[in-house]
């Protein structure tokens, strides 16, 4: 009875001895494979020559880097000037002034506080275009000026004489005798201007030189009619970058420091809205005035309007509206100039304009560029519809003599 309890007992205590050994066993083994911890790391050596630099993206390497800006204003910058105008305007002499009657009651010095002639001071931007000493600035900026004075940014002045003004474009070019080694601001193209590109405004608004400041294209091909400036024909380059009185005329900047615009227009009732010249529009007109001292734009004589189906049905709604307007896309036309070439055609109020030597038009603007991009003299087949009838009219343009 005591032989079965011993065998028992060795096979548990065979199973104990053998678990014990297979511990020990796998501990060994993994001994072997695992390095020592007091062991120092194996050496690796790495070959730079086969090393890849990651490129450091643009916005890291903007704000790492020298800012763009300061770049582009050193590059343009001394070219930029500032322009100090003077006029002198005659006063009328109110004849009530030196009336005894009248002066009894105001006394004798009434008429002494108001002197005759009275100066009147601008102020604007310009930038030079060639080592000459041409200057380009807007024409509201030199217009009807007496004088012109045209400063560098290193204090040097020099009296300037305007070459040439269009009233129509706002530019004018401004000629100063400063030897031949004046700087030139690098001239870009507004072609390969888009929405979103960076644009900097250099000039002198409000009187204060040399002042810089920074936005983005807003948009492109802004009309001087959606504008507000009727009396202008451009398509105007958009941007937030802060532009004030003084800033006419100044130069509107890419990131690379070269010209896209020229800074011309504020509306007083917009906040963080400016508009500017394009550089290719402003360049071919630079060239006639400096040859010519003039350009000349054709034009046909009528206040237009663009016209849509939703604006003719709103019109033809109204129980008070004194005409009835054909419900189509075309130029509704307002108003015809007396002894205009639209006047002479047959043209009339109340006509829609629908297309021109066959090309369909939708717009007063589509309309202008037409003409505009017309030669003097040139017959234009326009197609219009007048009432319930559609009529072809020929009409040669004209030059625009008075851009108001």
């Amino acid at each position: 009875m005591r032989f079965p309890k011993i065998s028992r007992s060795l096979r548990q205590l065979t199973t104990h001895v053998l678990a014990i050994a297979l511990g020990v066993v796998l501990m060994v083994s993994t001994l072997q494979v695992l390095p020592s911890q007091a062991e120092p790391a194996p050496t690796v050596t790495v070959d730079t020559s086969k090393l890849i630099v990651q490129r450091q993206s643009p916005a890291t390497a903007a704000i790492s880097s020298t800012s763009f800006v300061t770049a582009a204003v050193n590059r343009v910058g001394t070219a930029v000037v500032r322009i100090d105008t003077e006029r002198t305007i005659t006063r009328r002499v109110d004849p009530f002034s030196e009336d005894p009657f009248f002066r009894r009651f105001f006394g004798d010095g009434f008429s002494q506080q108001m002197p005759p002639e009275q100066q009147l001071r601008g102020l604007g931007s310009g930038f030079i275009i060639d080592k000459s000493g041409l200057v380009m600035t807007n024409a509201h900026v030199v217009d009807k000026a007496d004088k012109v004075t045209v400063r560098l940014k290193d204090g040097r002045t020099f009296e300037g004489k305007v070459q040439g003004i269009d009233e129509v474009t706002d530019l004018a070019v401004v000629k100063i005798n400063a030897g031949n080694d004046l700087p030139v601001a690098p001239l870009g193209s507004s072609s390969n201007v888009q929405v979103g590109d960076w644009a900097i405004a250099v000039g002198n608004p409000l009187g204060f030189d040399n002042t810089v400041t920074l936005g983005i294209v807003s948009t492109l091909k802004r009309s001087s009619a959606q504008v507000g400036i009727s009396d202008k024909r451009l398509d105007f380059i958009q941007t937030d970058a802060a532009i004030n009185p003084g800033n006419s005329g100044g130069p509107l900047l890419n990131g690379q420091g070269e010209v896209i615009g020229i800074n011309t227009a504020i509306r007083p009732d917009a906040m963080g809205i400016g508009f500017a010249i394009p550089i290719d529009k402003a360049k071919a007109i630079a060239a006639q005035l400096q040859r010519d001292g003039k350009v000349a734009h054709p034009y046909l004589g009528v206040q237009m309007l663009t016209l849509t189906p939703d604006l003719a049905k709103q019109n033809n709604t109204d129980p008070n509206s004194p005409i009835q307007i054909p419900e189509i896309n075309g130029v509704f036309v307002m108003r015809v100039v007396p002894n205009s070439p639209a006047a002479s055609a047959g043209i009339r109020r109340g006509d829609v304009i629908l297309q021109v030597d066959g090309k369909a038009i939708t717009s007063a603007e589509q309309l202008q560029n037409v003409v505009e991009d017309s030669r003097l003299g040139q017959v234009l087949q326009l197609k219009v519809q007048r009432g319930n009838q559609t009529q072809q009219l020929s009409v040669r343009t004209a030059e625009l003599q008075n851009a108001s």
